[in-house]
């Protein structure tokens, strides 16, 4: 078996981190094929890979799975010991919630507070809405932990592909001096140490290109 993951810039991509850590974080071997977004070709050079011509893209032979969650159930059928859900099955069902909420809602959190993995940016305020979205997150870090994390320093103990779908969001609760609660507070420093992070985002810091669009606020002094 050989796979190749195609993911777009590391400071910004938040849904090619997502598969991307889950693989790293479980020790399975892959290819990665980096392609800066919104560039002259970006397109063109996607599609080349995934018929959706959006990152990220998981490839097996002539298998193409695109789609951030579909990616992680793939990975978690294909390697349950590495990559898989939890094995209780309540908790396993709360886990698949949490990230299919976390894949399809959260609309101003992401919009207000773009992923930067490079930096940390000060002089955003977030609106109504997206503090509403904050503090959903923060309750589902937090209800995650107490109920179902005894095991261990990941949402439901053992890592799982639900704290590789909100691990992008440490990141950006991170980069924008977002307050939070303790127990949600301790699970983003758990997700900022965890090596495929850290080594996530050395190499955003390493990345030229800059897209204003996502540069919210300044950089922090």
């Amino acid at each position: 078996m050989s796979l190749t993951l195609v993911v777009g810039n590391k400071v910004y991509s938040s849904w090619s981190l997502r598969p991307w850590h889950l693989l790293r974080h479980g020790g399975v071997p892959f290819q990665e094929i980096g392609i800066p977004l919104y560039q002259d070709g970006s397109k063109e050079r996607i599609l080349a890979h995934s018929p959706s011509g959006k990152v990220p893209a998981l490839v097996d032979g002539d298998l193409c799975v695109w789609d951030s969650l579909a990616i992680c159930e793939t990975l978690a059928e294909r390697f349950p010991d590495r990559c898989g859900w939890p094995r209780d099955a309540a908790a396993r069902a709360v886990a698949r919630a949490v990230s299919a909420e976390m894949h399809s809602g959260f609309v101003a959190l992401r919009h207000e507070l773009p992923m930067n993995a490079r930096e940390r940016r000060t002089g955003v305020t977030p609106s109504a809405d997206a503090l509403a979205d904050i503090a959903r997150v923060a309750a589902i870090w937090k209800e995650c932990r107490e109920r179902y994390g005894a095991g261990g320093p990941w949402l439901f103990g053992a890592f799982s592909p639900a704290d590789a779908m909100y691990a992008p969001v440490a990141i950006r609760f991170w980069s924008y001096g977002t307050a939070l609660p303790p127990v949600a507070a301790a699970w983003r420093d758990t997700v900022l140490a965890d090596p495929p992070i850290v080594e996530w985002m050395s190499a955003a810091r390493d990345e030229k290109e800059r897209l204003e669009k996502f540069e919210r606020g300044v950089k922090a002094a």
